[in-house]
């Protein structure tokens, strides 16, 4: 909206410059930031830890000026800082932090200051899997800070639909099942699950040729049968989720610290 109509957007009303998605990995943080840019017709800088930092003494806070330079250059525009721990955790906690990471967040701090004293319509979105981490003063400026779930009962099930399409209607595929089996689960998670199941199919299907003495052609290659109920099974048993123990403390950050008027 600041977008299409800035003339409302001016004085107390200023759009938030700085926006924080955190949540546990693999819940698509980073797709998420890039479909917000894309329905806002803004230009993104993808932005990783490994873009920015540098061994070369005074190169880091030069690449952070050079970026948001260009971001004003290009308005209306977003700066993307994936895993923005990795660039600017807690200062001054552990004794041996680098004199030129300490320099690096410095010129970012101050460069976000510059955006909230000027019209100009350049956004930062940070995404994180450690929001706890983060140095108080960049939690100041990122305004907004929203919790990035792993994903409900249904959104599992429409990934199960998407991802495992049922082929057979005499057989069809325990969605059901997978949806309770699967709480905890992140997205990648369960994408992680669909290609387990996919693969018992092709595996049988590899077992069958490996028993012929010749190479069979491409163009006289079977076809991989479809995913069955034991398929699935299997894929339940040999997939376990990676990130269902730090909910409550994603939960507890939210509570302390999340925007829970954008839920």
């Amino acid at each position: 909206m600041p977008i299409k109509y800035p003339k409302y957007f001016k004085g107390l009303l200023t759009p938030w410059k700085g926006i924080l998605l955190f949540g546990p990995p693999g819940t698509g943080k980073t797709m998420l930031a890039k479909a917000v840019a894309t329905e806002c017709n803004t230009t993104f800088f993808n932005i990783s830890a490994s873009s920015v930092v540098s061994k070369w003494r005074g190169d880091s806070e030069k690449l952070i000026k050079v970026l948001f330079e260009l971001a004003r250059h290009h308005a209306p525009s977003t700066i993307f800082l994936d895993e923005i721990d990795a660039i600017i955790s807690q200062r001054g906690e552990a004794r041996s932090e680098h004199e030129s990471s300490r320099r690096l967040k410095t010129e970012l701090l101050i460069q976000m200051d510059g955006l909230n004293r000027t019209d100009e319509l350049v956004f930062v979105l940070a995404a994180t899997n450690l929001p706890w981490e983060l140095d108080a003063a960049m939690l100041r400026r990122l305004e907004k800070r929203i919790l990035v779930p792993l994903p409900e009962a249904e959104a599992r099930c429409g990934m199960f639909e998407e991802l495992l399409p049922s082929l057979r209607e005499e057989a069809p595929l325990p969605y059901d099942l997978l949806v309770e089996k699967t709480k905890g689960f992140s997205g990648s998670d369960i994408r992680l699950l669909c290609k387990e199941a996919a693969m018992q199919p092709l595996r049988r299907l590899m077992a069958e040729l490996d028993k012929r003495e010749e190479l069979v052609p491409e163009d006289e290659l079977p076809n991989v049968g479809p995913i069955t109920v034991t398929d699935i099974e299997m894929a339940l048993k040999n997939t376990r989720p990676s990130a269902h123990l730090n909910a409550p403390r994603y939960d507890k950050f939210n509570s302390d610290y999340g925007s829970h008027a954008l839920q």
